[in-house]
């Protein structure tokens, strides 16, 4: 027997499928066969969607507080490397700290 390749969608895919099941103007049934798709994976995605649809609009619009290359432990790993670079070099060159 020859084995089948999982179907993999895009998140465009699975919203566009949604959206129509959301919609309300075809059943289930028939938006499972207009996009190739089992009617039960139909629902799943519409219930994700209308799950995560008050999560849309929550992020503010604007620059970001956040940059993620300033993260603490990103830095102190940074602080420890060059140290230890720094402490290499002055063994190498004769320096005394």
């Amino acid at each position: 027997m020859s084995e089948r390749k999982r179907k993999s969608f895009t998140s465009q895919y699975k919203t566009k499928v949604a959206l129509e099941a959301i919609r309300g103007v075809k059943t289930v049934n028939e938006i499972a066969q207009e996009f190739g798709v089992h009617p039960t994976q139909v629902g799943e995605w519409k219930r994700e969607l209308l799950a995560h649809a008050p999560t849309v609009f929550e992020t503010k619009r604007g620059p970001k507080t956040d940059d993620p290359s300033a993260s603490p432990e990103r830095l102190y790993s940074e602080i420890g490397r060059l140290k230890m670079e720094l402490d290499w070099l002055k063994k190498k060159s004769g320096i005394d700290q």
